[in-house]
């Protein structure tokens, strides 16, 4: 295990998907999301593709046992990525990614709920307390409804767009009892792919040569991040890269700044530093649990060797 090339690359795949939802941002002005949408999932399939066939895991990409869980995954995830961009379209950088960290305490819920995952106070303490702080950040956009329609949908369409995501990792961590990371990755972006080509009855729209470089960038930032933020799980545990995603708020506020001149109210800021203190309590509390199984688990196994 190398924990600092595994959390080095962790913020390097964040610090490419900020860059590529900036990318978005700017787009969405005139390319339709479902057009943004294949474009993401489309030619991340490049870089991905070219990884496997390096490291001969295409044939492992390609096989499934379960192809309807791909298309479960895949269906959840698409409208997670389309909510998402339809509320780069609507709101701030900043705003849309502190909202986004709403995603893995939702994910604690639905943990329970769906996979009977044993939840304990600790863990519900944080969730309650960082819902909190989601009602923090809503609250600019939220109380000026009557003032900014589009705010409104861009706060809602992004809070949906984080229970998709909630609901895309457990779809996840089903698959990964039978199936390959290559081939949750590769299903994913190829099921996103023909989703996103199928709403070109709806409004698709010829991209100018500056529009389309930048749709190609956004798909193959996504297919490099993607690539790279697996890696890190490869060098360390999740528990050590994970607290480096929310990095993201850093980055986004920078890019808002420079390339938008956006600067989040002040309650999105206190909200989100709500909900990313939650966030990293539930990744230390899980860390502590599984050193507690661990050692429950060497404590129940007799000693090897021959008997004293």
């Amino acid at each position: 295990m190398h924990a600092l090339k595994g959390i080095a690359l962790q913020i390097c795949a964040t610090f490419l998907f900020t860059i590529m939802s900036a990318l978005v941002r700017i787009v969405s002005d005139r390319v339709p999301t479902g057009e943004v949408v294949f474009s993401r999932s489309f030619f991340a399939l490049f870089p991905l593709m070219a990884l496997l066939a390096w490291r001969g895991e295409i044939s492992a990409a390609i096989r499934t046992a379960h192809p309807l869980g791909h298309i479960v995954r895949g269906t959840i995830g698409v409208c997670a990525m389309g909510l998402g961009f339809a509320a780069l379209a609507r709101l701030p950088l900043a705003d849309v990614t502190a909202i986004g960290f709403t995603a893995p305490l939702l994910t604690v819920v639905l943990a329970a709920i769906f996979l009977r995952e044993r939840v304990q106070i600790y863990r519900w303490a944080a969730v309650t307390v960082g819902l909190g702080g989601v009602v923090v950040m809503l609250w600019p956009h939220m109380s000026g409804a009557l003032d900014s329609v589009e705010q409104v949908l861009g706060a809602t369409f992004a809070l949906v767009a984080a229970g998709c995501t909630a609901g895309a990792m457990i779809q996840v961590r089903r698959l990964t009892r039978t199936e390959t990371t290559p081939a949750i990755v590769f299903y994913f972006q190829a099921l996103a792919a023909v989703a996103g080509l199928a709403t070109a009855g709806w409004g698709w729209v010829v991209p100018s040569v500056s529009e389309a470089v930048l749709l190609v960038t956004i798909g193959v930032l996504g297919g490099i991040g993607q690539i790279l933020l697996t890696e890190s799980y490869r060098y360390a545990p999740a528990s050590v890269v994970a607290p480096f995603a929310y990095s993201a708020m850093l980055w986004s506020l920078l890019l808002g700044f420079i390339l938008f001149a956006e600067i989040p109210p002040l309650l999105v800021v206190i909200g989100a530093a709500i909900v990313i203190g939650a966030g990293l309590f539930v990744i230390w509390r899980e860390r502590q649990l599984g050193i507690e199984r661990r050692r429950e688990e060497e404590a129940a196994t007799p000693p090897s060797g021959p008997a004293a």
